[in-house]
């Protein structure tokens, strides 16, 4: 069995359209790398005759191609739905204005895989909803490597005096735009002046994005793109994940493998696998995230409760399970 493994632009220009940016689809695509060294199965990143299943993350227009080409020599396709349309018209400024463009586009391509793993129950709901068919819609998690994902004293050390984080510090890792839930995170900060908030992640230009507010509260800092995004966990005490829309949100998965207590927006992504006050905490409005922060910030114990049952969420989900099932569709397929 060989898998041809491809992300559109990622060996372009030597990969400087990666540089610098840490995405959950760049994390996926390495995840991916790793699985598959890890049940022993074959791959390349460029098309090969001899592989027998291309799969693709982001389907765009050299993947149609690749996609086309492997259909005819009678091989089998599988493409990861990192993408949808409802997630993809709050990223850049304007981008709802080709969100239906977009939809249309996803259905054509999505439609044209023999399998699209969709990372949640909530993201194949989504492409149920664009007319593809139930049979070639399978669940499966982006995953988290549990190996790098730990709690590191040191890494913690290092980045907490790097940033000068002295109280019990709220935080984040996620590119910097509005539908990560910004607003919330910079509210947050406002109401709760004594403790350290730190967001760690890609800054994009103004023209981009709407720009963070000048006057940002001094408690609050937005690093930028950080090279250890493990070191960037480790500093925190509380997870903060104000998303207004995910299709599984694997910062989540890496906040939990840390054995963070997590507090996420109440949005259908996570019924079913995020469960309030088991394995996390979860708020709808700005009144509930401030009362959800000051029970994590006053009560230890909820903290280690919450963390511990996170490291349970993220084993269920590690490159181990996840090889396990991959493996098994991949021996269907070739059936």
């Amino acid at each position: 069995m060989k898998i041809c493994l491809y992300l559109e632009f990622y060996h372009f220009a030597g990969g400087a359209l990666f540089k610098k940016i840490g995405t959950g689809l760049l994390t996926s695509y390495r995840n991916q790398r790793k699985i598959l060294s890890t049940i022993g199965v074959e791959y390349v990143e460029k098309w090969s005759d001899d592989c027998d299943i291309l799969q693709i993350n982001t389907p765009w227009i050299k993947s149609l191609y690749l996609i086309k080409k492997a259909r005819k020599r009678g091989k089998k396709v599988i493409i990861w739905s990192h993408v949808t349309a409802e997630d993809a018209k709050d990223v850049f400024r304007f981008a709802a204005l080709f969100s239906p463009l977009i939809k249309k586009y996803l259905t054509y391509a999505y439609g044209l895989a023999d399998v699209v793993f969709c990372p949640t129950e909530y993201t194949k709901s989504l492409l149920l909803a664009y007319g593809l068919s139930d049979e070639k819609l399978l669940v499966m998690s982006n995953g988290v490597d549990t190996e790098i994902f730990f709690q590191d004293e040191a890494k913690r050390k290092s980045y907490r005096e790097q940033f000068n984080l002295k109280t019990i510090t709220i935080g984040t890792v996620a590119l910097v735009i509005p539908r990560k839930g910004t607003d919330t995170f910079i509210g947050l900060a406002k109401t709760f002046s004594n403790n350290n908030f730190i967001w760690f992640g890609k800054k994009y230009n103004s023209l981009m994005v709407k720009p963070l507010p000048q006057d940002l509260p001094g408690n609050c800092q937005f690093t930028g793109f950080v090279e250890d995004n493990i070191a960037a966990f480790n500093a925190l005490d509380i997870f903060v994940f104000a998303s207004h829309e995910e299709n599984e949100g694997m910062v989540i998965l890496e906040a939990a493998a840390v054995g963070l207590p997590i507090l996420v927006r109440d949005i259908p992504v996570y019924e079913g696998w995020l469960v309030h006050n088991e394995n996390c905490l979860k708020a709808k409005t700005e009144d509930e995230f401030s009362a959800c922060i000051k029970k994590l910030i006053d009560d230890e114990s909820l903290r280690l409760r919450l963390g511990k049952a996170a490291v349970q969420l993220a084993r269920s989900r590690s490159k181990a399970v996840i090889g396990d099932m991959v493996s098994a569709i991949y021996s269907s397929l070739l059936k």
